[in-house]
């Protein structure tokens, strides 16, 4: 029985290229992430134009199909069985073969909705791949290699965490005792053990064997490296953290493809995962371990340095400068340094600061909804786009209306600096707003919070943050971010010439 999804992933195969053009699947919180053979085989119009694409995300790694969340998981496994290859059925005796179809299902309904395509969704389509082609160096391309070793962990940070929240809630309230010690277990479980899942997925984004790259990432969090000395200083278990669980499986992956090169293939089983695990091992005991404690203690106190010390002026430059971060996919490259600040001090300052970008982009929507009322298209649009919007969820309003759009992209920038710079401000006076996972932003984000000075005053200043990011990118968008759009006039800029489809509607049936 087809189910809306498993039409979704129908309709979407052939858009891509067909099986054929698909190497690899994967997905995050809200993105189909494929690997293509010939991305030019793409019929981006074509993915636009079906209901559940919010928006299209190019670069040279993969092709990311924004459906939002909970979406995106449902669609990607119905995805990955249309890949799978079917048996034949059996002809009957003296019948010929039966051919296959053409195309999927849902490819004629792709193929029509496609010549729906807005000319604002073919401006967003030529910014963002103007964008991807600037914006396609190494080390972006490295980063983004980084951030899908942390994307799959997204999940149980985002579960461990909510149950620490609620762990510390009942411990400050005094209640269910005899249950607050197995929640702490529950909670703090993964958090002990994530090196080894970093070294696991390390290997598997770099192209080695994940189970070495666990293997050598677990030495890290061994309670015996205690009774090991370097310069003179004993190692404490966890020491490097994440960063030093990355390093160590990035390292065990070249030395593993090293050993494959001239190790003989009758010795490989044997020689090659010896080699790996015993000299990734000694070299992430005797100077990986200990750089990257370094380097993880440096950031910490630099995150706190800098939000006691400019707090206002970093967190407006943060909140500005993360819808383009989100925009071109390196948001994800900062999970890291997020991860390494929850276990050194059981949140992240910075998560806060950088939700301020989904508040002003929020606002910047709900002004477009106001002055544009009589474009009932794209005031469909927002209202699809803003409940995910409200939950941290900014790519549906990225893609579907600021973006294509393009001054409200700037006027939500402005929002995010505004909130940005009201969280930095009480971290000045000392307040500390943070968060003990990774992952929701926006409203979603208030069971993770955490601070030094009570969940009350923490949930008070978010709050205060949000409001500020809604209100200063509803007022700059009204005032300042819809000229060209209000001047195509009150129908949603309806093309006379041609007594077609107004751009704005095309655009709506493109981008929701």
């Amino acid at each position: 029985m087809s189910t809306p999804d498993s039409i979704t992933a129908a309709a979407i195969l052939p858009l891509v290229g067909g099986p054929a053009n698909v190497l690899t699947v994967a997905h995050c919180m809200t993105r189909l992430r494929l690997g293509l053979r010939d991305g030019g085989l793409v019929d981006e119009a074509g993915l636009r134009a079906l209901p559940a694409v919010l928006g299209l995300v190019a670069d040279d790694g993969s092709y990311q199909i924004v459906l939002g969340p909970g979406t995106v998981a449902r669609v990607t496994p119905a995805f990955e069985a249309l890949l799978a290859p079917a048996p034949a059925p059996l002809a009957p005796p003296g019948t010929e073969p039966a051919t296959a179809p053409a195309t999927a299902p849902g490819a004629e309904a792709g193929a029509e909705a496609a010549t729906a395509a807005g000319r604002l969704a073919l401006r967003g389509a030529e910014l963002k791949a103007s964008r991807t082609r600037r914006n396609a160096t190494p080390l972006k391309l490295f980063l983004r290699r980084i951030a899908d070793v942390f994307v799959p962990l997204i999940p149980a940070l985002i579960g461990c965490g909510v149950i620490a929240g609620l762990n510390g809630l009942l411990i400050n309230l005094g209640v269910l005792r005899g249950l607050t010690p197995a929640l702490t277990a529950i909670a703090a479980g993964f958090m002990a053990l994530i090196a080894v899942f970093v070294g696991l997925n390390t290997a598997k984004v770099f192209g080695g064997t994940p189970v070495l790259g666990g293997a050598v990432a677990s030495v890290v969090v061994y309670a015996g490296v205690a009774k090991v000395t370097v310069l003179g200083v004993t190692l404490a278990p966890g020491q490097g953290g994440v960063l030093g669980a990355l390093a160590a499986a990035l390292l065990g992956t070249y030395v593993e493809k090293w050993c494959r090169r001239w190790v003989p293939p009758a010795l490989d089983v044997l020689v090659t995962p010896t080699l790996t695990v015993l000299l990734t091992g000694l070299v992430t005991l005797y100077a990986l371990m200990y750089a990257a404690g370094e380097l993880s203690a440096a950031i910490g106190t630099a995150a706190a340095w800098l939000l006691s010390t400019a707090g206002a002026l970093a967190g407006l430059v943060l909140g500005a400068l993360f819808l383009p971060l989100v925009m071109l996919g390196l948001h994800q490259a900062l999970i890291p340094i997020h991860t390494t600040l929850i276990e050194q001090q059981g949140y992240t300052v910075l998560l806060p600061v950088l939700a301020m970008a989904g508040a002003g982009q929020v606002g910047a929507a709900l002004a477009v909804y106001v002055r544009l009322r009589h474009d009932t298209s794209l005031r469909t649009t927002i209202r699809s786009a803003l409940p995910a919007g409200l939950l941290g969820v900014g790519e549906p309003l990225i893609y579907g209306v600021s973006l294509p759009l393009g001054r409200p992209f700037v006027t939500a920038c402005a929002g995010g600096a505004a909130g940005g710079a009201f969280i930095g401000f009480f971290s000045m006076l000392g307040d500390r707003v943070g968060s003990t996972a990774i992952g929701p932003s926006g409203v979603a984000l208030f069971p993770l919070l955490s601070g030094n000075r009570g969940l009350a005053v923490t949930a008070a200043i978010y709050a205060g943050g949000l409001l500020t990011g809604y209100a200063v990118g509803f007022a700059a968008t009204y005032f300042f971010g819809l000229g060209d759009a209000l001047r195509n006039g009150p129908d949603g800029g309806l093309d006379r010439d041609t007594g077609g489809t107004s751009p704005a509607r095309r655009s709506e049936q493109a981008a929701v």
